[in-house]
């Protein structure tokens, strides 16, 4: 964490060793995964604007840097244009987000004109325009300035962080077609191949997605770590109408804002914590997974590497973003428990492993398909009794909690309050008042439940219209979805195919069609894991999966794919995912032909769409039911519009590629300058000794960040780089022929990381009886420390007593038998310098200022700057409640803010 002192952040010096004991090399990021949360988080108030989200997403990844701190390379991707099989689930997701902004903002919109017609109190409506997350897309102007402002980050970093001096940074912008996380893989893959690569590498990988850890271990990499927000469920999130915590939209009643803190000082504000991360260790799971497949007694040598590719293959049945999972294989189910151990009876029959490098072995697939298809119907029932028992025991908890609720709690001052409650208790007003309501109202609800088909006019006497009937039982149960396929019963088999195709199920040539076209998504997905995109046109074209036990004759079906297939234009994408709302992001003739009656291709933006929620709750689990996108209409209706474009717009609808960016320091970076001297136009190698074994093309950019030239600020708030000394430099990764195929093995040469699960045999092989002590963290060497007794009676004198007694040593300083350096008497005026501070070593006189968005102008124009040393002494005494105490208390042990206050008022 970077400190602040005075408003102003000290950066972080991340040429230190690093703090997680822990080496790495190479650093990727995801982008796409930063760019969401600082756009439109959901735990804290959202950017004002657009130059204010770019700032958020510079300081996301210098806390990641911060954390991994890479030695060799830092490789940027963002999604650019998706395969056409991805393309689907993009479109899925952007329709839905489109829908469900707008449904939003209708109901919050009139539960506001409820409550303020009731008399509800709510803050004045917000003229703010929505931010829509759709823009997050290849093609849009948003992208495009998100990578002019990353190009200026990476610049400034170049030129002032420690860290960065010898490292090798990767912008792989939206105009550079594929996924994020696959032009990732694409890059190791294409490294691990080259004869210069070290086999030892130490890879970390910055993603959220569940598929980043399938991708870490198809790399085959010994030392591979994924870094990821921790995730915390039921965070609390503020009412966006009353903007109070505690409940959502649905439930607000306008009621007046409480009281927060003693002054009120907490009124406006959201209870905000620093995001935390986590690491995910590939090499423990690899273990984990070692112990799960190993089997003995196989007719052939058994190879744990091809057994993980098959666990990889085998997890893509469950779900992935090309393919709906089969309906007998739910994750929460156990569903790949179910498939390894069937895998693990079923591997003596098939004579060899399921897959080899990205390619599948269908005769293999076909018996573990079977075998699933025999136990499906068990499954299905079992599904339905779990479900039932479920809510069985949900509705028997709701009649507890509905038993055991108390009849009457008082309101007011005599309410309730939470225990730990700090605020002092406030004195009672008018008792006899408050005493006579709840007598009234205690009355008033012993009448009312006398007497239930009794309704109550205002005045509180009973009403002769009659009674209200008595709800159900079950009444406050919600309502469940219906379910026409009822797969616990039989015929499901004919009841899906009917509901779902709108075919028979004897229809056997359809069967067979969806069959080959889900087995055709299973090659081309393994496929585009182990060895890339296979076709940039092939996509599922159903919204369903087959069952498993349709799964018969599929070893004899063709899974070959087009070659020489090119992906959509950026600007063509988009026309491919957007809905007929987001067309503000595309030109205006582009935007005619989503709103249009007349249009050629309107039928692919439909206003309203159905949701099938095929058996699952709530509508977010449920299929879109969107009609797919006709490429070759598409492509004709586009054709008359293209002439349209304007220059600007045409620039950001072509393909780009990868840009290479290095500091003065590095060595690479004098070569990259001699190739601008000269005006050399033709493709050169990367020279692999001056640039940590790396290998690629690389050519001059058109705008090229150049030394001695200024950079421009693509932000107002952040100021032009006026001493420039980096330089960047078109790259494009190794080339290979269309049908090389990369290894999915271990290199040569890479050395097995350290055991960290327990030795089966542990107890046996352990002479002295020592018990087993887990790893924690990455550091099997790490010594517990343990505080001596003198340190325990220094946090004596240092830490406060009880609240309101305070201990008789709370505020003595420490006995000079203690031997503290730090804590002398002063003479009068003399500051206390702690000896610490005459340790810090000089700065390395090439490191530049602090980065400029860290910055924050001075307001005082004629104010001398405050000096670190300055800073450091003013802090120093701002927290003194004696002359005798240093920079923390006694023995300059830090102290919490909260135990300085607490200090102060006992002084």
């Amino acid at each position: 964490q970077a400190k602040e002192c005075n408003g102003v952040k000290a950066p972080i010096d991340t040429s230190k060793p690093n703090p997680n004991e822990v080496e790495f090399d190479n650093l990727y990021l995801d982008m796409n995964g930063i760019i969401h949360p600082c756009t439109h988080p959901e735990d804290k108030p959202a950017p004002k604007n657009e130059d204010e989200m770019m700032v958020a997403i510079f300081e996301y990844i210098d806390r990641i840097f911060n954390i991994v701190r890479p030695r060799r390379l830092l490789y940027m991707a963002i999604d650019g244009v998706a395969p056409r099989a991805k393309m689907n689930q993009q479109r899925s997701r952007r329709f839905r987000a489109s829908k469900e902004g707008m449904e939003a903002a209708e109901e919050k919109q009139k539960i506001r004109q409820e409550i303020l017609a009731k008399g509800g109190i709510l803050p004045p409506e917000e003229v703010k325009e929505r931010f829509d997350s759709n823009c997050i897309t290849p093609g849009t102007e948003f992208m495009d300035n998100l990578a002019k402002c990353l190009r200026y980050y990476i610049a400034d970093r170049l030129n002032s962080d420690p860290g960065w001096k010898n490292l090798t940074v990767i912008l792989s912008d939206a105009s550079a077609p594929g996924e994020g996380e696959h032009k990732i893989m694409d890059y190791i893959r294409r490294q691990r191949a080259q004869p210069n690569h070290d086999p030892n590498t130490h890879h970390c990988l910055c993603g959220a997605d569940a598929d980043l850890i399938m991708l870490g271990l198809a790399t085959h990499e010994p030392n591979f770590t994924i870094i990821r927000e921790e995730f915390k469920p039921n965070k609390p999130k503020p009412c966006s109408l009353c903007n109070q915590m505690g409940h959502e939209v649905k439930d607000c009643q306008g009621l007046p804002r409480e009281k927060q803190g003693k002054h009120d000082q907490f009124a406006d504000s959201l209870p905000v914590a620093e995001q935390e991360f986590i690491f995910i260790r590939l090499c423990v799971l690899r273990e984990y997974l070692e112990r799960e497949l190993t089997m003995a007694s196989l007719p052939f040598t058994f190879d744990f590497e091809r057994s993980v590719d098959d666990w990889v293959f085998m997890c893509f049945f469950v779900g992935n973003d090309f393919l709906p999972h089969l309906p007998s294989l739910e994750i929460r189910e156990g569903a790949i428990d179910r498939l390894v151990n069937i895998y693990k009876n079923v591997v003596h029959k098939t004579g060899g492993y399921l897959t080899e490098s990205g390619f599948v072995n269908l005769q293999r697939v076909q018996m573990i398909m079977l075998a699933v298809g025999e136990v499906e119907d068990s499954i299905f029932k079992k599904r339905k009794d779990d479900d039932d028992n479920f809510k069985r025991r949900q509705k028997e908890k709701r009649k507890r909690m509905k038993r055991d609720q108390p009849s009457f709690i008082p309101g007011g001052q005599f309410s309730p309050q939470a225990l730990g409650n700090r605020s002092s208790p406030q004195a009672i007003s008018n008792p006899r008042q408050a005493a006579f309501e709840m007598r009234m109202h205690d009355r008033q609800n012993s009448t009312t439940s006398s007497s239930p088909n009794t309704s109550l006019n205002s005045d509180g006497s009973p009403s002769l219209a009659g009674g209200i009937k008595r709800k159900a039982e079950d009444s406050d149960s919600e309502p469940e979805p219906e379910d026409n396929i009822r797969l616990w019963e039989t015929g499901w088999k004919q009841r899906y195919y009917k509901n779902k195709f709108d075919v028979d199920a004897s229809d056997e040539k359809f069967r067979r069609k969806v069959v080959q076209s889900y087995v055709e998504g299973l090659c081309w997905v393994l496929r585009y894991y182990y060895q890339g995109c296979a076709s940039w046109n092939w996509y599922y074209p159903f919204h369903y999966a087959p069952f498993a036990s349709d799964f018969e004759g599929i070893a004899d079906m063709p899974s070959d794919f087009e070659k020489g297939s090119k992906p959509f234009k950026p600007l063509e994408q988009l026309m491919g995912v957007f809905p007929a709302a987001s067309g503000n992001f595309l030109p205006p003739t582009w935007r005619k032909l989503m709103t249009d009656p007349e249009s050629s291709i309107i039928d692919f933006y439909p206003e309203d769409f159905a949701i099938d929620l095929n058996g699952k709750k709530y509508a977010w689990q449920g299929v879109a039911l969107l009609p797919f996108v006709d490429e070759r209409r598409l492509r004709a209706a586009l054709e008359e519009v293209y002439p349209d474009l304007t220059p600007e717009e045409s620039r950001r609808n072509s393909l780009g590629g990868d840009v290479l960016f290095v500091g003065k320091h590095h060595p690479l970076c004098d070569f990259i300058v001699e190739q601008y001297k000269t005006k050399n136009t033709e493709v050169v190698d990367i020279p692999p000794e001056l640039c940590h074994g790396i290998q690629g093309k690389l050519t001059l950019n058109e705008n090229a960040v150049l030394p001695d030239q200024t950079v421009e600020s693509p932000v107002p708030m952040l100021r032009d780089l006026t001493q420039n000394s980096a330089v960047s430099i078109s790259f494009k990764d190794p080339q290979f022929d269309e049908d090389f195929v990369f290894k999915a093995i271990v290199l040569p040469g890479a050395k097995k990381p350290a055991p960290v699960l327990k030795p089966g045999d542990w107890e046996k092989t352990n002479n002295d009886g020592r018990p087993w002590r887990p790893q924690l963290g990455f550091n099997r060497d790490r010594k517990p420390v343990h505080l001596d007794q003198s340190a325990f009676r220094t946090l004596g004198h240092t830490m406060p007593r009880e609240r309101g007694m305070p201990g008789m040593y709370a505020n003595a300083v420490p006995l000079g038998t203690y031997g503290s350096p730090y804590t002398r008497p002063l003479m009068s005026g003399q500051q206390q310098i702690p000896k610490l501070l005459s340790n810090l070593r000089p700065q390395e006189s090439w490191r530049g200022p602090t980065p400029l968005f860290q910055q924050t102008p001075q307001r005082n124009a004629g104010a001398a700057p405050l000096l670190a040393w300055n800073r450091m002494l003013q802090s120093q005494n701002q927290f003194q409640p004696n002359q005798y105490q240093g920079l923390g208390g006694p023995m300059n042990y830090p102290q919490r803010p909260e135990d300085r206050m607490d200090r102060g008022r006992q002084v």
